[in-house]
Parts: structure tokens; sequence; C-alpha cells
């Protein structure tokens, strides 16, 4: 039976637009990513999950441990539920979040909060010292030319080891965790033709070499001042690497468990498509076209590959001039004339968790049936951001 046999049949009880999870193929890609940290312990980016029956799920497999979650309040949401062991992966302004993690012996034992610079100090203050990880700036620099995502100020093991210090001279911070997130590895596919393929593949080469140096020197800079309960670093697309360094004691993953199209680019691994929504076939404008109510749900960040794209039945693609609609989406292709209305295409976001912002509840499928129904965040009435 095929995928789209199966999915088709699994949701036949149900009405478009409807997005599901195939727990199969999540779990696969759960054993392909801690066969590639090869021991290592992989904490799992719940912006790729944004759900928090999926997480449990996800967090019951063997080799993972422990979540990193994008803001305070989801990471308050969570620990209240029974989550631990939360490293909040950006820093934080928000004085009234701050100040429940504070006032909390629980929380401020299980919540990490990411700082880089003091001028972040002052917000983070309350009855109990609150737990902090140092963010590293892990982007490529050669002269004026830079690869990575703009974060941390801080690149060098001396800046590194002056920022541990002003935080072990303030008594409402301890410090505990260093991160270093690779984001030109770990995010960016290499398996791109031409120049520009070779071109990343070069800088992806350098960059690694550079960075295993540069964050092992930081690492033990730090380490001079203080211990470190973990060293975070990498994504899904680096989890190999990352993971053979040895100042590093865990990595981070979370896109490869529902792997979305931004990551059909890479070289050293496959995955399969397990995150899929639907969207019924409401009318058909002309021979070789159909069209689908809604779809326009654009993943976030700048560059090209970054709409959803029709899966299932092969052979379907956008018309060039109307893209994916807020209210339809045509859709041209050989696939097109054997669709009928009320017919369903199954669509693949560009990233991960972003697709659960646009769905309540996420059908879990095993095999050609719906076992569970798990809400996303947004169904259990939470936006974070």
């Amino acid at each position: 039976m095929s995928d789209r046999q199966r999915y088709d049949r699994a949701t036949s009880h149900l009405d478009p637009p409807l997005a599901v999870v195939d727990l199969d193929a999540m779990a696969a890609n759960a054993r392909s990513m801690t066969e590639r940290a090869a021991g290592t312990p992989i904490r799992v980016a719940s912006k790729s999950i944004r759900s928090r029956e999926v997480l449990r799920r996800v967090l019951d497999l063997p080799g993972y441990r422990g979540i990193m979650a994008f803001t305070l309040p989801e990471a308050l949401w969570l620990a209240s539920s029974g989550f631990r062991d939360i490293l909040v992966a950006y820093p934080t302004t928000d004085r009234a979040a701050v100040a429940a993690l504070a006032a909390d012996e629980h929380l401020s034992r299980e919540i990490t909060l990411m700082v880089d610079s003091p001028e972040q100090f002052p917000l983070l203050t309350g009855r109990h010292p609150i737990r902090v990880c140092l963010d590293i700036d892990a982007g490529y620099v050669v002269g004026r030319f830079r690869a990575g995502a703009l974060r941390s100020p801080v690149r060098t093991p001396e800046q590194a080891a002056d920022l541990a210090r002003r935080i072990g001279k303030n008594p409402s911070l301890r410090l505990v965790g260093l991160m270093a997130y690779e984001a030109q590895i770990a995010g960016l596919g290499d398996r791109v033709p031409g120049p520009y393929g070779v071109a990343v593949r070069f800088v992806q080469r350098r960059s690694r070499r550079e960075l295993a140096v540069r964050r092992a020197a930081i690492v033990a800079a730090v380490r001079e001042v203080t211990d470190l309960e973990f060293v975070n670093g990498g994504g899904t697309g680096s989890i190999e690497t990352t993971a053979r360094e040895p100042a590093i004691t865990e990595v981070a993953a979370g896109s490869g468990f529902y792997h979305p199209t931004l990551f059909d680019r890479y070289s050293n691994f496959t995955g399969r498509p397990a995150a899929l929504f639907a969207l019924p076939v409401v009318r058909r404008p002309g021979p070789g076209v159909v069209t689908v109510l809604g779809g326009g749900y654009p993943a976030s960040g700048a560059g090209p590959g970054r709409a959803a794209v029709p899966h299932l039945p092969e052979g379907l693609r956008h018309n060039g001039d109307e893209g994916g609609g807020e209210v339809q989406t045509p859709l041209h292709g050989s696939a097109a004339d054997e669709l009928k209305i009320g017919d369903r295409v199954w669509f693949r976001h560009a990233k991960a968790g972003e697709l659960c912002e646009r769905f309540d509840t996420l059908h879990l499928i095993e095999g050609d049936r719906v076992t569970a129904t798990a809400p996303t965040y947004r169904g259990e009435g939470q936006t974070f951001l």
C-alpha cells in the first residue's frame, strides 16, 4: 500500500484541512539520528515539534534527553506539566516570566536561560538563583565574509572566560552550560547543484575545522573558571560531526523528526517525511489544473524553498503566478486530471514546527490507521511567539 493510500485510508473519517504525523516514519528518523550521534545524548528542540504529546513520545525514545525550548513562557508551561531539564535557546526580556521562574524553586532547578552579554544580567534576578548557559558565536568568519546565524557577540576563549567570571560574581546567576550552534552547517543543506553548492560544501568543510578547534579552546577556558554540566552544539544537519568533538557533551535536534522539505538537501543523511497536511480539491479551473482550499503556509527565513509543496499524489506543482494562497492554491501537473472534487492533496511544509501554528490537532498515524490525536501548542491555546 502506498503512503498516499495509507494516509487517505487512515483519515477517511476526517474532513480536511488536517495535519498528520506518521509515527513509523518519525521513529525511523529518530533511530537514524541516534545512530548518527553514536552515543552522544540528543536534546530535543521543541520549536520543531510544538506538541506536548509528541514531545513526550520522542523523549521516551532511547538516546534523547532534555528539551531545547524557544521561549521562557514555553519552558515554564512545559516544566509545569512535568517536563524536565529545559534549556531556553534564546535570551529573554520577559520580566513576568523571569519573576515566575526565580520565585519557584522547582522551576529554577529545571530551566536554564541563555545569556551572551552582561547587559542581560539586570533582568535576571529573583528569589532563587537562575541557571544560565553561555551562548557562543559559531559562525565562520574570514575577513568581511561571514557564514552563520547572527547570534552571540562572544567568539573567543578570552571573551567567554571573561563573561563566565562576570556571571560567577553575580549572586543571582549560576553558569551551568555552554552552547554554540553552527547554523551554517546544521541548518544549511549541502546537496545543492552548481557553483553555489560547491561554495556551500567548501565553506562547511572549513567551518567544521575552524569551529572544532575554537569551540574546544572556549570550553577549556570556561572550565578553568567554573565547572559545566553540559556543552551543547549542532542540529539535525550536523549531528555526527558535532558529536565527534571531544568538547561536546550533547547535541540538539528537532527538524529531523518531521523531516520537512528543507532537510531534503543534505548528503550525509536521508529521512522520511513524517509530518504532512492535507487540503481538499474544491474546484477545477481547467484541464491539467485543480484548486485546493487554503495552502499559503510559507516558512520563515530568507531565500527560496520556503513554500509548502504538494507531495502526494506525485506530479503536482504550484502555479507560478499565484503560488500558495491564503484561501486557495491552484496546482498544475499530470496528476491534476486524475483528481476529483473532494480528493486530498498531501503537502509537506518547508520547516518542521511552523506547520503546527496552522493546525490545532495532529492525527497520529500507524500503518493505515489514526491511533491517537495530539493537540498542538495552538490547540492547547498556547502561542509563544
